[in-house]
């Protein structure tokens, strides 16, 4: 596996990371115990060393899962996981906390679900409108003082909060969703963290497994399944959506690669601070998505993937209107 730097001063960690979240939750009922250690050992033996997972997977099962899977591995692996957000109690939507009482919760909430002394890398899931985020950096910063996390991180913040919380304390690393089909942060975002020497880890740079192609009608999702309340997967917009990635797999099977592969590698030649972290339940989807670091794309297959699958030409929303609401704050 290659490696990259996340963030100017930040650690070296595997050039492509594993979500763990959809083996825990919204994409169906989850995977057992076994299953998930199948996946992580694999991806360890792979050379993967940034594994990501939340409080509000599960909620608290992908934390559980990982740090079980990880047990007796620590010394191999970069664990990041993320807090502030919740689930309301009839689950219309979500809440969202960041204020300092609450990272204290949260984290030692996740240290005992991880099994683990520290966390690598601490995420702010989404930025709470209700608590400066001077307050919210300030006590994840008294975490790494204390030794329980190394490194701070955002998630879907705004380049104004960017700011600000880098002020209070370096932040390592901003995740937000990046893909071909989710290319917002070209706006201002990736100049912002450039500009700061913040690391970028894009989310779902498949797409929720669509530029796969694997997905071929909403009946391949299980009925719990989230993706079918997501705009880009419902009515008219599924159809579009599908046409553009047939036409990635077309440029993939020219190339000898996967559409997977091919939407991979568009991400990662993106530039070398970028660090994604596809996720999947399957081994032999791991494998696929690995190999992608070793795909160089020349400048012609650019050209062609950007000619068939253009800026903003997926359609319909990221998010249904609730997390919508919670995006760029």
């Amino acid at each position: 596996m290659k490696t990259r730097r996340l963030g100017k001063n930040g650690p070296e960690v595997g050039a492509v990371g594993l979500g763990c979240m959809g083996m825990a939750s919204s994409y169906g009922q989850a995977s057992d115990q076994a299953q998930v250690d199948a996946v992580i050992h694999r991806a360890l033996d792979l050379g993967v060393t940034l594994f990501d997972t939340a409080e509000i997977y599960g909620p608290h099962v992908s934390e559980t899962q990982v740090g079980t899977a990880l047990a007796g591995r620590r010394d191999r692996v970069f664990i990041a996981t993320k807090f502030g957000i919740g689930w309301k109690a009839d689950r219309s939507g979500l809440t969202v906390d960041g204020s300092p009482a609450n990272v204290r919760r949260s984290i030692e909430g996740s240290l005992k679900r991880l099994n683990v002394d520290h966390v690598d890398l601490y995420y702010l899931h989404r930025v709470d409108p209700g608590t400066p985020i001077e307050d919210t950096v300030g006590a994840m910063a008294e975490l790494v003082a204390e030794g329980k996390v190394r490194f701070l991180g955002l998630s879907e913040a705004a380049p104004a909060t960017i700011r600000r919380a880098y002020a209070t304390h370096p932040i390592t690393a901003l995740q937000t969703e990046y893909s071909l089909w989710s290319r917002d942060p070209e706006d201002e975002i990736l100049a912002t963290v450039r500009e700061l020497g913040i690391g970028f880890v894009p989310y779902s740079p498949l797409g929720r497994g669509f530029l796969s192609g694997d997905i071929r009608s909403i009946d391949d999702l299980a009925e719990d399944d989230f993706r079918r309340s997501n705009p880009r997967f419902q009515g008219d917009n599924f159809q579009k959506n599908l046409d553009l990635v047939e036409a990635v797999k077309s440029i993939a099977h020219d190339r000898g690669v996967t559409a997977a592969q091919l939407a991979l590698a568009w991400v990662l030649h993106q530039g070398d601070d970028l660090v994604p972290i596809p996720g999947t339940r399957r081994i032999a989807t791991l494998e696929d998505n690995v190999a992608a670091a070793n795909v160089v794309l020349t400048a012609e297959d650019v050209a062609a993937i950007e000619a068939v699958f253009p800026r903003n030409a997926a359609v319909g929303d990221r998010y249904a209107v609730a997390g919508q609401a919670a995006l760029n704050r």
